[in-house]
């Protein structure tokens, strides 16, 4: 009976050894799991990572409003200054064209900015060979930019400006549309 008795028993070790791994293992997944969810959400929480439109209109709206939301472009800083022609019509031939350039944010205009590229041409017409000399001028406004310009036919001509503003970086770039006329 002594054989009977050790054979359960042998049994019975082999059980909880084996019992211990699956525990072993089933603990490891779980604390990996929690590891890997603990990391998600913090990366949720600080910004990092975004959950994408597409998935986060298939879950409940509860879970979808503790989502972090993808926050919108931003708008460069650049954007927001713009050339402005005083007149938008010109006479043919010899012409002064005057523009000023806004910062939007500020409604104010910009009075040392560089302007470092110029161009005119009657692309508005289909005709973007069709150039004006341009030469810079000097203005008794403050942030107003002065050019003297020969029109030489009617129709509506393209002034393209490019400027450096102090304080920011990049560049400013602007078409202007202008209608010559007799």
């Amino acid at each position: 009976m002594s054989s009977r008795e050790e054979f359960p028993a042998a049994l019975q070790e082999e059980r909880r050894s084996a019992g211990r791994g699956t525990w072993l293992l089933l603990g490891l997944v779980l604390v990996m799991g929690f590891l890997g969810g603990a990391g998600a959400g913090y990366g949720l929480a600080r910004g990092a990572w975004s959950v994408p439109g597409a998935v986060a209109s298939r879950l409940p709206e509860p879970v979808a409003a503790w989502l972090p939301r993808r926050p919108p472009p931003t708008v460069s800083a650049l954007e927001e200054y713009a050339f402005e022609l005083l007149s938008p019509e010109a006479k043919s031939g010899e012409a002064t064209l005057k523009v000023r350039l806004l910062d939007r944010r500020i409604a104010k205009t910009v009075a040392d900015a560089l302007i470092f590229a110029s161009r005119l041409d009657m692309a508005p017409d289909g005709m973007p060979t069709m150039t004006g000399k341009l030469r810079p001028e000097a203005s008794t406004e403050p942030g107003v930019y002065a050019f003297r310009a020969n029109l030489s036919m009617e129709g509506r001509w393209r002034l393209s400006l490019a400027a450096k503003v102090p304080g920011e970086t990049g560049t400013v770039q602007d078409q202007l549309s202008l209608k010559a006329v007799e």
